[in-house]
């Protein structure tokens, strides 16, 4: 595993993410991902899929700028700032956002276990 790997995969995340591609995030994501939003909700991976699935989720802006790569054994840390813009339950979201983002390799893959952002 090595960094130009990671991003590679946090830009398909981003592809996914901006096109809610359901398929693509439930591959992904972690069974068991915990994701802590910026207004300090745990967030699951199943709430993650809902939101894109119901329309919940709607993204116009996903600007990435990877600030951190650190790759420790199967593990992945990624720092990441997000210009973003778009609505989430009806409700603009639009801004810089730092992410903190764990992938771990799987027989199946790297998936997210855990995650944080937080406007900035």
């Amino acid at each position: 595993m090595a960094a130009e790997e990671i991003i590679g995969i946090e830009n398909q995340l981003i592809e996914a993410i901006k096109t809610s591609d359901v398929t693509m995030l439930d591959r992904m994501l972690h069974n068991d991902l915990l994701f802590i939003a910026p207004n300090g909700q745990a967030v699951t991976k199943e709430m993650d899929l809902a939101s894109h699935r119901s329309g919940q989720m709607e993204v116009e802006q996903l600007i990435a700028n990877f600030e951190s790569v650190k790759i420790m054994g199967d593990n992945a840390v990624v720092v990441v700032v997000y210009n973003t813009k778009g609505k989430m339950l009806g409700t603009p979201i639009e801004g810089q956002f730092r992410y903190l983002r764990v992938w771990k390799m799987f027989p199946d893959g790297l998936k997210v276990v855990a995650g944080s952002c937080f406007k900035i």
